[in-house]
């Protein structure tokens, strides 16, 4: 009987969390995006945006997420795929029918792709866009990486694979 034919993330030998990609794994960031359970809300709503999905499982498409952890999903005053607008604009039904659920989705894809860089490795000071349009750096600090603008705290380099680096938030960067 052949033993199971099992995959494991790479281990980082990195101080400070990091690894280079392994060119050789096939490993890519939807394969291991899920089993960090301290962004598994965050790694649902990836699945729930086709374009994203696809990217993350794309090897030729390299990617630095930079997802919030659940803590700070669970503080926002609102869920991620409601807007202020829309209730200003359409009252409590704003999310009613498939209009409202049209608009849920796309509220849900920007707040996604505000946490989206479109490139790794991601070096310290440079400027870059996220998928939504923002533009976004990170500064390190007292040992620590900030994401700019907002100073949004980097916990940890997850995750490093052949398409990018999963990194986890101590907040959320703004989606609006």
């Amino acid at each position: 009987m052949d033993p199971p034919n099992v995959v494991l993330p790479p281990s980082s030998g990195a101080d400070d969390g990091r690894s280079a990609p392994d060119a050789s794994s096939d490993l890519t960031i939807s394969d291991v995006i899920a089993s960090e359970r301290r962004i598994n809300i965050f790694s649902g709503f990836t699945r729930d945006i086709g374009t994203v999905s696809k990217r993350l499982e794309d090897g030729g498409q390299n990617s630095t997420i930079v997802a919030p952890d659940n803590s700070h999903i669970m503080k926002l005053p609102r869920k991620p795929w409601e807007d202020p607008r829309d209730y200003q604009e359409l009252g409590a039904d704003a999310y009613s029918g498939n209009d409202g659920e049209d608009r849920a989705h796309r509220n849900l894809r920007r707040f996604v792709e505000a946490h989206i860089i479109p490139e790794s490795p991601w070096a310290e000071g440079k400027k870059v866009q996220t998928l939504v349009g923002s533009t976004v750096w990170w500064e390190q600090k007292d040992g620590k990486r900030f994401i700019q603008p907002g100073n949004v705290e980097v916990d940890n380099v997850a995750n490093t694979v052949s398409n990018g680096e999963v990194w986890i938030l101590k907040g959320v960067l703004n989606y609006q």
